[in-house]
């Protein structure tokens, strides 16, 4: 047992480590807080999405996302639009300068991401991070 749990917190550790050394590897990721990054994405994937859904999401309070909602509007990364439904309510999405960025980004990280892969793995490595991402996806949809 103490073997697995060493294990845990080794793998725990490099994949921390890993994402914060992606996260400084964008020169464009650092303008933007992680909370305006995660919400750049949502707004990616879901496309349409009120601010309390956002904020939900997020973990964060509705004047949190408000105030991430103001400086993202600020950059030109995002739309409001009145609901059709209820015009109290605003729908939030990406604008064509957000989708850029979001995607300048993730263009920068995985650039550095193939680099490093290409610079310090075998071939042989390669193919074995090819394999453990399907093992990786399965802990991530873990409940």
């Amino acid at each position: 047992m103490d073997n697995n749990l060493e294990f845990v917190s080794d793998l725990r550790t490099v994949v921390g480590r890993l994402i914060k050394k992606l996260r400084k590897e964008s020169s464009t990721a650092q303008q933007l807080s992680m909370t305006e990054r995660s919400t750049l994405s949502l707004l990616n994937q879901y496309q349409v999405m009120l601010p309390s859904e956002l904020a939900a999401m997020e973990k964060i309070t509705n004047q949190s996302m408000s105030e991430i909602l103001r400086h993202l509007l600020e950059l030109g990364y995002i739309i409001r639009t009145a609901s059709e439904t209820d015009k109290r309510k605003v729908n939030i999405s990406l604008s064509a300068a957000g989708e850029k960025t979001l995607l300048q980004m993730r263009n920068e990280r995985d650039r550095w991401l193939a680099k490093a892969i290409a610079g310090t793995c075998t071939p042989k490595e390669q193919e074995l991070l090819k394999q453990a991402i399907a093992i990786l996806t399965k802990i991530v949809e873990f409940e």
